[in-house]
């Protein structure tokens, strides 16, 4: 009875030092394991910061001097890119206000004339339906009447005086004729007045719808003497 109260009393005693033994194992793996990995990486690397790749998303801070210059350098290229738009776009705004929009621009007085002769009688006996006269450019090869280039000269005389000179073609059910404008604008005026505007159409007088020489003329009085006219 002695001999097996000895032996179970030996067993706790072997269970307590197996689980030390593994948990001791365990520890050193694990410590083992942590070395062999090394130092926790802290992050990807960036890029280089280059006038071709920079979007602006590293801050400026933490940029080398290289950098720095490569982001200066692309800044000062997109700076120069909107200062170049802005002059183009003000170049084409300019351009369509002194062509298209202006009161005294050659579009502008060009549909003008064309009013004039669609209103005037002596065009439309000539011409017909004023519905169906049409006016363009100067002839060329093309078909649409849009992309026929209006024939103008402007040009400043010694005394100051702007002149402004259009050539057309008009054309109704009728006949195929030529308008001829000249528009004048005196020193210290804002807006253009008409020296003439008439129409030639072959085997017809020509009719004149404006003609300042001809109402100068007419204005001025005149008298007789011994059977001279003075005026």
């Amino acid at each position: 009875m002695k001999t097996v109260t000895s032996l179970v009393a030996l067993r706790p005693a072997t269970s307590f030092i197996s689980a030390h033994s593994l948990r001791a194992s365990t520890i050193a793996r694990s410590y083992a394991t942590q070395n062999t990995q090394g130092p926790t990486p802290l992050g990807p690397k960036r890029r280089g910061v280059t006038p071709f790749n920079d979007d602006g998303y590293v801050p400026w801070k933490e940029l080398s001097v290289p950098e720095k210059a490569a982001r200066a350098t692309q800044q000062s290229f997109n700076f120069g890119f909107v200062l170049v738009g802005l002059v183009l776009t003000g170049g084409v705004g300019y351009l369509l206000w002194t062509d298209v929009f202006s009161p005294n621009s050659k579009t502008v007085q060009f549909n003008r004339a064309i009013d004039k002769i669609k209103k005037d009688e002596r065009c439309l006996e000539l011409f017909g339906d004023a519905k169906k006269i049409l006016a363009h450019g100067e002839e060329t090869n093309n078909k649409w009447q849009r992309a026929r280039p209006l024939a103008s000269t402007e040009r400043v005389d010694k005394q100051g005086v702007h002149h402004l000179i259009l050539h057309f073609h008009v054309e109704g059910p009728r006949n195929h004729g030529v308008a001829q404008v000249h528009m004048v604008k005196l020193p210290g005026h804002s807006d253009y007045e008409y020296k003439y505007l008439f129409v030639d159409v072959k085997g017809h007088e020509r009719v004149y719808l404006e003609n300042s020489e001809a109402n100068r003329s007419a204005g001025k009085k005149s008298f007789s003497m011994f059977g001279v006219k003075w005026d």
